[in-house]
């Protein structure tokens, strides 16, 4: 196997410090040392790092991604130096050869030989946008499990206001709340704090305030209250700091929102995980697979034994998910009609897939020509294939017991 780099190094980083192997050449033909030695992973000690693959004139620098602890070692030595970030799942060893050493070893043997695939390492401004988004999104996942709580301690004191109520958020539920919390107990007072849109559940809305609220109760709900209202105001904070680190994307963020179903978080979310810069995926493809919505490829002796997604990015799906499901309670548009057809023949989960992976296909085309999007109709599909949209037509009308014959309109 040719060797690519003469001078490699592999990393094996942990939380406390990183076992570096170099691979050197030797003094003979086609012969190489390989040296490990253990660094800190304090910033002093990457840094004294850095200065010794520079002495060593190291040609590359290979390391997995495992957890947050790459960053500053991958930050730091990529200042001076060739470094290539891969995926741990792409580098295993064999098993019951696993040490920190011997993976170090083995990560420099392929990055000698150059048989690994660099993985996708944002731009800072890109980064600092990814950390405000997922922020955003483990707060509002917070504050979601904060009106579960609170809404369990309603329970535990007979008031039922979340069934009559689409939700306690609303103005009218923080106000009965908060009244609650003040030592109001008279279902009958509470219920004139509601809306006047549900002056016809005036009825229901007293009966669900009937219950046992004890002083017990209206220390908990306060409690709840405390942290969603802090919640609240984090999210604000974090959405205002967003609105300043995506200026340099505000168009891009503006050509995403023209696609069906993205709205202006999804937009932000999109970004923070892909960036704006195709050039960094070869293909539409190459990013669908990357994300985590494209079919594996498991085949052997002819047959193939799994097709599952890969893990990919949970947030870039996430947010996908939501769009996704926008676009089929629209009923409307090209991206609802292919819904319908791969529902139709693989099932719900797999269609939602499917859309995702058309539209990370869209967003990569758009973003990479710097185009607008284009409906292209809910008919989209029937003219492109009229066999297929006849046969479903008339295997429909056969399940509901009618015999159909077809005579072709002459002209």
């Amino acid at each position: 196997m040719d060797v690519v780099y003469e001078r490699a190094a592999g990393l094996d980083i942990s939380k406390r410090d990183a076992k570096v192997c170099l691979r050197l050449p030797a003094g003979w033909r086609n012969q190489f040392t390989k040296t490990v030695t253990t660094y800190g992973s304090t910033v002093s000690a990457i840094e004294c790092l850095r200065q010794d693959l520079e002495s060593a004139e190291v040609e590359i620098v290979v390391m997995e991604a495992t957890g947050d602890y790459w960053k500053p070692f991958f930050f730091t030595l990529a200042e001076t130096l060739n470094v290539e970030l891969v995926n741990a799942r792409q580098v295993k060893n064999m098993p019951g050869r696993r040490t920190d050493v011997l993976d170090a070893q083995w990560l420099a043997e392929l990055a000698a030989h150059n048989m690994l695939r660099s993985s996708f390492v944002p731009p800072e401004r890109i980064r600092e946008l990814r950390d405000l988004t997922r922020t955003r999104r483990h707060l509002g996942q917070e504050q979601h499990r904060e009106w579960a709580r609170l809404e369990k301690n309603l329970e535990d004191s007979g008031i039922k206001i979340s069934s009559v109520l689409s939700t306690l958020g609303s103005q009218t539920g923080r106000r009965i709340l908060d009244a609650l919390v003040a030592g109001e107990r008279e279902p009958e007072t509470l219920a004139a704090l509601a809306h006047a849109s549900l002056a016809k559940k005036t009825t229901a809305l007293i009966e669900s305030l009937r219950g046992r609220f004890r002083d017990h109760h209206a220390f908990m709900v306060r409690l709840h209250l405390r942290r969603i209202d802090a919640i609240t105001t984090n999210i604000a904070a974090i959405t205002e700091q967003i609105e300043r680190v995506i200026e340099p994307f505000r168009g891009t963020r503006e050509l995403l929102m023209t696609i069906p179903g993205i709205k202006e978080n999804a937009a932000d979310t999109i970004i923070a995980e892909i960036g704006a810069d195709m050039s960094v995926f070869p293909t539409a493809g190459h990013l669908a697979s990357w994300a985590g919505v494209a079919p594996g490829l498991h085949q052997s002796a002819g047959r193939i034994k799994s097709a599952h997604i890969n893990p990919g990015d949970a947030y870039l799906k996430a947010a996908l998910g939501t769009v996704v499901f926008i676009i089929i309670r629209s009923k409307n548009g090209r991206l609802y009609a292919k819904y319908r057809r791969v529902s139709y023949r693989t099932g719900g989960l797999k269609a939602v897939v499917a859309i995702e992976h058309t539209l990370l296909t869209i967003i990569c085309n758009m973003l990479r020509n710097g185009v607008l999007y284009d409906e292209l109709g809910a008919d989209y599909y029937r003219p492109r294939h009229p066999e297929r949209t006849r046969d479903n037509a008339l295997r429909t009308l056969a399940t509901l017991g009618y015999d159909i014959t077809l005579t072709p309109r002459t002209a």
